[in-house]
C-alpha cells in the first residue's frame, strides 16, 4: 500500500545523500519532495501542512547543523514524525477490571467488521481470552451467517439471539450477549454492530443506543484503508456521533495509497490498534506505529518478521534440522519440504521479503518477480517423487522425471532444473556444514552447536585433521526464513523460471 509513497521519499533522500552540510534551499527542496509525495499518497491536507511544518522546524535547527551526516540526520526526523503522526506508541486493549470486557465494532458496511470480529476474536483466543462474538448485525441479509462461520473457523463462540436479515432488535441483542458472556464465563465480549452505505441519523442513533446498553470498554471503528481520505471523513461523523477509543485499518494489502493510515489518528485523535492486511484470519496484528514508519521508509520490520517467524516456525523441527546439517548428514528433499512448508504457513514471500531491511530501489524490481506459485510448483514436484527419489535424487533417470512431470503438471526441464540447482545447494551445505555453521537455516544457534559438541565428545572433527572437536566458526545471524540471501540462492527461488 505504501509503495508509492516509500519510492517518493527515497527519491527525496537521494539528493541529500552525501552532502556534508544542508543549505536552507536543499531544505526546501526536501520539503517539497516529501509535502508533493504526501499529498501524491492522499494524505490530508492539514496532516500534510503540520507534518512539513514540523520537519522545517526541527531540519532548520541544531540537531542538523551540528550532526556529523546532516541528510541522516533529517532523516532520522522525518522517521521520529511519521511515527508521532501515526500515534507515537503501540496502544493495546484495555481490560476491564471485572469481567467481560466489552469490545464495540462500529463502522460502515464493507469495511470488514465482521470477518474482522473473528479476527479480533481469534488473536483474543491466542492471548489467552476467552471471547464471545454477539450478532447485532440484524439488517444485512446473512451476516449473522457470516458472524457463525467466522467465528467457527476462529474455533469461538457465537452468541446469536436472532437470525438476522431483517428480523430482531440489536440494542436487546447486545444487551443479552453480554449477560449470557457473565453467565458462560467468557471474559470478552465482541459485538458486531450493523453498517450502512453512508452516514445517516439511523446509524448513529442504533450504534449509540448499542453503546448505551452495553457501556463497552473499547469502541473500536474499522476503517476501510483503500478510500483515501473519504476515511478520515466517516471517522470524524462516527466521532462525533457516537465516539470511539479506537481505530482498526483493514485492507491494508490493497493498492490504495495509504493516506487514511497517516490521516486518522491525527485527525481524530483516537490510537490506530490492530490492522489487518487480507482475508486469512490471521492477517490480523497489533498497529506498531514506530513499525509502520520504519516500513515506509523502506528500513524493514525486522520485529514483526522475527514475531512471525516464531509464531509459525516449528521450533523442534528447526532443531533437529539444523543438527542433521551440522553432523554431516545430507539435508535432502524431505527437509526442503518441509521448511518450504513452515515459510507458506508465513504469508507470501513479498510481503516478507518487504520486512527486510534496505529492499527497495532495484531489489523491489527482482521482489515483483517473485512469485508464491514457484513455491507450489516446487512443491508439487517433490510431492510427486518418492521417499527413495527424495533421498537420493541421484536415482532419478528419464523415465522417472517424466512421471514426475506428469505428475506435477510441469515439464521435465522444469524437474531436471530443480534437481540440478538443488545439487548444488547440497555441495554448499556440506561445505558450511564442515566450516561449523549454515547460516540461514533456524535453530542453527549456540544451543544446537553446543548440543553436537557435547555428542561429538573428542573425536576427529571435520574441520580438523588431529584428534580434539572441530573450531566452530561464530554463527551467523539467525534468519526467520530458512532461505539464503537472493545474492546467495543456489535453489533459483529469486530467479526467473526457464
Amino acid at each position: 500500500m505504501f509503495d508509492t509513497l516509500s519510492d517518493r521519499l527515497d527519491k527525496a533522500f537521494t539528493s541529500l545523500r552525501g552532502k556534508g552540510r544542508l543549505s536552507e534551499a536543499d531544505i526546501d527542496a526536501t520539503a517539497r519532495e516529501i509535502r508533493i509525495a504526501l499529498l501524491e499518497a492522499d494524505v490530508a491536507l492539514p496532516v500534510v501542512k503540520a507534518f512539513i511544518a514540523s520537519i522545517r522546524e526541527r531540519a532548520a535547527g541544531e540537531e542538523v547543523s551540528k550532526a556529523l551526516n546532516p541528510a541522516q540526520q533529517v532523516i532520522k526526523i522525518v522517521n521520529e514524525e511519521l511515527v508521532t503522526i501515526l500515534g507515537g506508541e503501540t496502544r493495546l486493549v484495555r481490560y476491564a477490571k471485572n469481567p467481560p470486557t466489552v469490545i464495540m465494532l462500529a463502522g460502515l458496511q464493507g469495511a470488514g467488521k465482521t470477518t474482522l470480529a473473528g479476527k479480533l476474536a481469534k488473536w483474543l483466543k491466542a492471548q489467552g481470552h476467552a471471547p464471545l462474538l454477539v450478532a447485532c448485525d440484524l439488517q444485512r441479509p446473512n451476516a449473522v451467517t457470516q458472524l457463525q462461520v467466522v467465528g467457527g473457523q476462529a474455533g469461538v463462540d457465537v452468541f446469536a439471539p436472532y437470525p438476522g436479515s431483517g428480523i430482531g432488535d440489536p440494542v436487546d441483542a447486545a444487551r443479552q450477549g453480554v449477560e449470557h458472556a457473565k453467565r458462560m464465563q467468557h471474559d470478552v465480549v465482541v459485538v458486531d454492530t450493523a453498517g450502512r452505505l453512508g452516514i445517516d441519523a439511523e446509524l448513529m442513533q442504533q450504534a449509540a443506543d448499542i453503546r448505551d446498553a452495553v457501556q463497552p470498554d473499547e469502541v473500536l471503528f474499522v476503517v476501510d484503508a483503500m478510500i483515501g481520505q473519504d476515511a478520515v471523513t466517516t471517522a470524524q461523523a462516527f466521532q462525533e456521533g457516537v465516539g470511539f477509543t479506537g481505530v482498526v485499518l483493514t485492507k491494508l494489502d490493497g493498492d490504495a495509497r495509504g493516506g487514511a493510515a497517516l490521516s486518522v489518528r491525527h485527525l481524530t485523535g483516537q490510537p490506530i490498534m490492530f490492522a489487518s492486511k487480507g482475508e486469512k484470519l490471521d492477517d490480523f496484528d497489533v498497529f506498531h506505529p514506530e513499525r509502520m514508519a520504519s516500513r515506509i521508509l523502506g528500513m524493514g520490520d525486522v520485529l514483526t518478521l522475527i514475531e512471525t517467524a516464531e509464531k509459525h516456525f516449528d521450533q523442534a523441527e528447526a532443531e533437529k534440522a539444523a543438527a542433521k546439517l551440522q553432523s554431516g548428514e545430507d539435508f535432502d528433499l524431505e527437509d526442503f519440504l518441509q521448511q518450504m512448508q513452515q515459510i507458506k504457513k508465513m504469508g507470501s514471500l513479498t510481503s516478507l521479503l518487504g520486512m527486510l531491511p534496505g529492499v527497495g530501489g532495484q531489489l523491489k524490481e527482482a521482489m515483483a518477480q517473485v512469485d508464491d506459485k514457484d513455491l507450489d510448483r516446487i512443491t508439487a514436484i517433490i510431492r510427486s517423487m518418492t521417499p527413495q527419489e527424495r533421498r537420493d535424487p541421484k536415482v532419478l533417470n528419464g523415465s522417472r522425471r517424466m512421471r514426475i512431470a506428469k505428475g506435477s503438471g510441469t515439464s521435465v526441464p522444469e524437474v531436471n532444473g530443480l534437481v540440478e540447482r538443488f545439487g548444488e545447494a547440497q555441495k554448499m551445505m556440506k561445505q558450511m556444514a564442515g566450516m561449523g555453521g549454515l547460516p540461514g537455516l533456524p535453530g542453527m544457534g549456540r544451543k544446537a552447536k553446543r548440543q553436537q559438541q557435547a555428542k561429538g565428545g573428542k573425536k576427529k572433527g571435520p574441520g580438523r585433521a588431529g584428534g580434539g572437536p572441530a573450531r566452530v566458526q561464530p554463527a551467523a545471524p539467525p534468519n526467520p526464513l530458512g532461505l539464503p540471501p537472493p545474492d546467495q540462492d543456489p535453489l533459483g527461488l529469486f530467479r526467473n523460471r526457464p
